[in-house]
């Protein structure tokens, strides 16, 4: 089996040896970028990057206009890392299609543990595949498709395994905890916030569809179809 190859980003070379280390314990081939600039050119030039691990500031391009570069073209899986912990660079970042967010500092193995999880969610054993359809949703798992009325529906991987816990579970009151735990696949160490941003950027990228994800106050979102 080919080694699953990450690209690592951040000017700060300590930064960068000590994910590196921790990923290549884990069996992950690890290249290296100390720049914005670097690394969309580092990107673009090696075709078979499995997952981006990428630093917000950062000179003379910051990790914002990375993810933007990549995104306009790809939809590999991005982990954003940062120094400050602002709500808003937080949206910022899962409206640019970032997977995951990081605070600094952080611990190397949950980086890895979150690194694996994303994998294997976006890129799902063949007996997992198949097609879920409800309410007028129609989802293609093996294809990583989503359409309604026949038109295409771009979501980003933890959206697209969002809406997929959703479908499976359709009717059923789904606990905020539960969610975490499913979707996102590991010990989760944060504000259970990130639940409800990308629900609601689930939502808009659902257009009228959006509604059949319904809040359950105090708990957590149920889809009714």
């Amino acid at each position: 089996m080919d080694k699953r190859r990450v690209l690592v980003v951040d000017d700060e070379s300590r930064m960068r040896k000590l994910v590196k280390d921790f990923l290549q314990r884990e069996g992950f081939e690890v290249l290296e970028a100390g720049d914005g600039s670097e690394a969309v050119e580092l990107f673009f030039a090696s075709k078979d990057i499995d997952l981006v691990i990428l630093d917000v500031m950062m000179p003379k391009m910051d990790g914002w206009q990375v993810c933007r570069e990549i995104r306009a073209f790809s939809r590999v899986p991005i982990i954003m890392l940062t120094a400050r912990s602002d709500e808003k660079d937080e949206l910022l970042g899962f409206e640019l299609g970032v997977d995951e967010y990081i605070s600094k500092p952080f611990s190397p193995k949950i980086l890895v543990a979150r690194a694996e999880a994303i994998l294997r969610r976006s890129n799902p054993d063949a007996e997992d595949g198949g097609v879920l359809e409800v309410g007028g949703i129609r989802m293609d798992k093996a294809a990583h498709m989503v359409e309604i009325d026949g038109k295409n529906v771009d979501l980003s991987y933890k959206e697209f395994e969002l809406l997929a816990y959703f479908m499976e579970n359709r009717g059923i009151a789904l606990s905020r905890e539960k969610i975490l735990n499913n979707v996102w696949n590991y010990d989760y160490f944060g504000d259970a916030r990130t639940i409800d941003t990308h629900v609601k950027k689930l939502r808009s990228k659902l257009g009228q569809k959006g509604e059949l994800i319904k809040t359950i106050w105090g708990m957590g979102y149920k889809l009714e179809a």
